[in-house]
């Protein structure tokens, strides 16, 4: 008996050195719900970690550094609804999906258009918001330039931010214009504003903020949507506890009323302009 301990000796110190080094690798990976659901890692975690960008006026920053915008209202009333802190992660446009999949936060509130090649990716809730695509031009190099047609030329440049769905809606609806990406909306507003573009496209009221913000510089062609889009949360993909209980969230909102308050203040007013640097 003594020597069948002792035999067992080296085995337990092997399993006892597997299972150290598994619990490191562990600390090293994305936080995973045990159940599958990432509610209930938010719940134990009491913390809610929202995915965004900055994007007027989605989620911009006040002239104090703070966040302020549409979303940033909505993420922080879901986070008290659930009981919870809420963490904001900024993060670039382009990569909010892979940041999603990643775990790196837990959802999406980013005004991100629902959209087929997205879905491919990613789950997304019932809309929550609803957007139109919008046009500023440069006045001097537009002047003269008959909308829309002369703005479907390859002489014409267009900017957008890149894998938005401004830049698809460019490539639609003016093929043979020149199309420039830009990491943020910002970059592609300098563009039209240094006279290296002729137009950017961009969601409501982004296009109307900016001719405010630069009315020496740029106008809108048009007023009109360009195109129409349904905004919603966006979750990592077979997660149907969280699929049901963010868009239970938005329905409840909807009904309410305090979804549409929210967007009507932040589309619709302009009581918030003075708190943040329209220029961002």
């Amino acid at each position: 008996m003594r020597l069948r301990r002792t035999a067992w000796k080296p085995l337990l110190a092997f399993a006892l050195v597997v299972a150290v080094a598994a619990g490191a690798a562990a600390q090293d990976e994305p936080e995973r719900p045990l159940s599958g659901s990432v509610v209930e890692a938010i719940r134990k975690r009491g913390v809610l970690r929202a995915g965004m960008s900055i994007f007027v006026p989605w989620a911009m920053r006040t002239r104090s550094g703070e966040l302020a915008g549409f979303e940033i209202d909505v993420a922080r009333k879901v986070a008290r609804d659930m009981g919870v802190d809420i963490e904001f992660v900024p993060t670039p446009w382009q990569g909010l999906i892979p940041a999603l999949i990643a775990g790196e936060f837990d959802v999406i509130i980013a005004g991100m258009s629902v959209r087929p090649h997205r879905r491919l990716a990613i789950d997304f809730t019932v809309p929550y918001a609803h957007s139109g695509m919008g046009i500023a031009a440069n006045r001097a190099m537009a002047a003269g330039m008959k909308w829309p047609d002369d703005y479907d030329s390859a002489g014409v440049t267009f900017s957008c931010r890149r894998g938005a769905t401004s830049c698809s809606d460019i490539e639609r609806l003016f093929p043979k214009a020149v199309v420039r990406r830009f990491d943020d909306d910002a970059g592609a507003l300098r563009e039209v504003l240094s006279g290296n573009a002729h137009a950017v496209l961009s969601s409501y009221p982004q296009p109307v903020v900016w001719a405010g913000a630069h009315p020496e510089r740029i106008f809108l062609p048009t007023t009109e949507n360009l195109s129409q889009s349904d905004e919603a949360f966006g979750l990592r993909k077979g997660d149907t506890d969280a699929l049901r209980f963010f868009s239970n969230w938005i329905m409840v909102n909807t009904k309410n009323g305090w979804l549409d308050g929210r967007h009507r203040y932040w589309f619709k007013g302009r009581d918030w302009v003075e708190r943040v640097d329209l220029k961002q």
